[in-house]
């Protein structure tokens, strides 16, 4: 029988609507183009991009820009006192 509940309450929950999700892809373009269907055989043989010397530039600047946000997530996310009480423990009454 709860069987039964939880199929009903699955079924019932498929049907909801996510106005704040449809609301988020209308506000930008009400009439998105989509893309092109083409067929497989088009796509493999399709040019090869190519980079240009301001798209190196620009590559190189992105990766060093990544690399300087990496590097501010390297720190530990416990001070040196937290984990020092942490270690420590908890004492039982």
């Amino acid at each position: 029988m709860w069987r039964l509940g939880i199929i009903v309450g699955l079924g019932l929950s498929a049907c909801a609507q996510f106005p704040e999700v449809d609301a988020a892809l209308n506000a930008d373009n009400p009439n998105p183009d989509y893309p092109k269907l083409v067929p497989f055989e088009e796509l493999l043989t399709a040019d090869d991009p190519r980079i240009s010397e301001t798209d190196d530039d620009a590559l190189r600047a992105r990766a060093e820009d990544l690399r300087r946000r990496a590097n501010g997530l390297r720190p530990p996310v416990i001070d040196r006192d937290t984990r020092d009480r942490m270690d420590a423990g908890v004492t039982q009454p």
